[in-house]
């Protein structure tokens, strides 16, 4: 029998090294999952409780294992779902391909049942090509585009099958004008700035005598440049979120995240360097960084359109971030004084002790900050983190101290909730050998979390190693967004938008063939995260937390102190425990510095 289209299709991207698709099937792409199927032994499927969760986990495929992510989707409603995991890909320069289905050709264009422009939808998201087959011989160069695209330029890319092209016979292109003859390869370039540029950039680091650094996640795999290049420098550094792994946080001259989730350490050291190189970040919050005029900068970054939009940097330098360190590093002189690095070594000293006094404040029932610093020394060596986003993104961001070895990831860019359980998830197929912790809100875990739990219990069996935890952070509240209420906009916490049912999440998790574990009195969180760890099952860890313990920012600004009194004086819902809480790690902080 002559081959289909779509068994093409994944012999295709088999030859491109693709083994895994994170998907959900339907009538539209029948033709497909049929022919996926009868590859089943070159191919690992993994069916998602929706499809928003397989582009997701495609997303977070390309951050931990760093090579394509492929999500698959019928017509429609399908497609459409893909949107928002798909635009976590594409906000943090990830390279994922969305194959998704559509009606057949002679109905397009007629208003038919779950027909939409995908051209017109996919424009933004993916944007860098959008392959739309019309024709057998079409699909060869549209399978070979997407994929070099996606993995050379690191976007999101898209291919669309009408349902009745899927299974037609293929054909290779006819050897006529208008016929085009793809291949499959692709080759990393060595991208390094050019020999003058970098003599450029040596001259300002060479000239600073209090060096400050901004690391994310484009410096992965450049731990040791990265440290090197420090060295030489005698430089403080800062980690932006998406590259808390890079370097790990026992370095005294590591002062940890930066931002509103970040630490007072890396305040002090962008508001006292004199000179600021950045490294494969897009750390979007300008305000963090030194004031315009005040440090002389660099930037190296392997998309120029990152480049100098975040500071003005007197010299910017498009290139790979380990190559172009190696590059730089000869021409720097070594930098002796050590002056600076111990002034940073005390700013974290004293910060480290502010964090401990913070997370020991009593609460009602549980500070949730106690949760991340009781179990940040329990930490695997090989553990791979997640976070979602919200309140408990704070906590992962300041409590939890990386050690070499560990990975970790979250929704950077787009900031969504709802990804943490999923790229846990695609982090537990990419290293089935690894543990794997994923930390969430309750917000998040009522919006899909509880339903990707499913997708655990219907493949952990797959898994050499079962830890694979969901640490759920219960406090029937959307805390992150009821503090920014009250800090941003001056607005007591909303309840008809903020209160969240209050649901036994580790109960549900023993419904399904899972592990629960309660805990609401944090004397029992060492001990609970101990079982956890040691019990050799998938685990959903659910801890009572009191919302009124604030994420504090690493420092205050006098338009969020009048925002917080002007909550105060028009009178919140949990007003007496909201003061109470808040005077109480604010007090922690003082005393500890004292």
């Amino acid at each position: 029998m002559a081959q289909s289209v779509s068994e093409f299709v994944w012999q295709r991207l088999h030859d491109w090294g693709v083994r895994r698709i994170f998907g959900y099937p339907g009538d539209g792409i029948n033709g497909l999952v049929g022919a996926l199927d009868s590859m089943r032994d070159k191919f690992e499927f993994v069916q998602v409780r929706h499809e928003e969760m397989a582009a997701f986990m495609a997303s977070a495929h390309a951050k931990f294992a760093g090579d394509l992510g492929v999500c698959l989707a019928t017509s429609g409603p399908g497609a459409s779902h893909l949107l928002t995991g798909l635009y976590d890909a594409r906000l943090d320069h990830m390279p994922v391909l969305a194959i998704t289905g559509q009606q057949a050709r002679t109905a397009v264009g007629a208003h038919y049942q779950q027909e939409l422009d995908m051209t017109s939808m996919f424009k933004d998201v993916a944007g860098a090509f959008t392959g739309y087959a019309m024709a057998p011989a079409q699909v060869r160069h549209l399978v070979d585009r997407a994929v070099r695209i996606a993995i050379g330029r690191r976007r999101v890319t898209a291919l669309v099958f009408p349902n009745d092209l899927q299974e037609m016979p293929y054909e290779d292109p006819p050897r006529k004008h208008g016929a085009v003859f793809s291949g499959v390869g692709w080759s990393r370039p060595r991208v390094v700035p050019a020999e003058k540029d970098l003599e450029r950039a040596a001259e300002v680091l060479n000239s600073g005598k209090k060096v400050a650094m901004l690391v994310g996640a484009g410096c992965k795999g450049a731990t040791d440049h990265v440290i090197s290049i420090a060295d030489r420098l005698g430089a403080g550094c800062a980690k932006a979120l998406l590259g808390k792994e890079v370097l790990p946080d026992d370095l005294p001259w590591v002062t940890g995240s930066i931002g509103l989730l970040g630490t007072k350490p890396s305040w002090e050291l962008m508001q006292e360097c004199d000179t600021f190189l950045m490294i494969g970040s897009g750390f979007p919050y300008s305000e963090f960084l030194p004031k315009e005029g005040q440090a002389r900068g660099v930037q190296i970054d392997l998309d120029p359109g990152m480049l100098s939009i975040r500071y003005p940097f007197e010299v910017n330098l498009e290139g790979d971030a380990a190559l172009s360190i190696e590059a730089l590093l000869p021409l720097l002189q070594p930098k002796t004084d050590t002056a600076w690095r111990d002034s940073i070594a005390g700013w974290k000293k004293d910060w480290n002790k502010t964090l401990h006094d913070r997370a020991m404040v009593e609460a009602n029932p549980v500070n949730p900050q106690r949760i991340f610093t009781e179990l940040s020394p329990r930490l695997p060596d090989d553990v791979i983190l997640t976070s979602d986003s919200g309140s408990c993104a704070n906590w992962y961001a300041r409590d939890i101290q990386m050690r070499r070895g560990m990975m970790g990831s979250l929704s950077g860019g787009l900031a969504s909730m709802g990804a943490g359980v999923p790229y846990a998830i695609a982090a537990k197929f990419a290293y089935p050998d690894r543990p794997v912790i994923a930390m969430v809100g309750d917000g998040a875990m009522q919006m899909n979390g509880m339903a990707e739990l499913i997708t655990v219990a219907k493949y952990h069996k797959k898994w050499p190693n079962q830890t694979f935890i969901v640490c759920v952070l219960n406090n029937q509240d959307l805390n992150q967004v009821t503090w920014e209420q009250r800090v941003m906009n001056s607005n007591p916490k909303a309840e008809m938008t903020q209160e969240l049912p209050d649901v036994p999440y580790h109960k549900f998790a023993e419904l399904i063939g899972l592990q629960g574990i309660f805990v609401d009195d944090p004397k029992d969180l060492g001990a609970a995260w101990d079982r956890a760890l040691a019990s050799g099952r998938p685990t959903v860890l659910e801890v009572k937390t009191d919302p009124e313990v604030p994420p504090l920012p690493p420092h205050f600004t006098f338009d969020q102190v009048k925002s917080f009194m002007s909550t105060a004086i028009k009178g919140d819902p949990e007003q007496g425990s909201m003061l109470k809480g808040s005077v109480k790690q604010v007090m922690s902080s003082v005393f500890s510095e004292e």
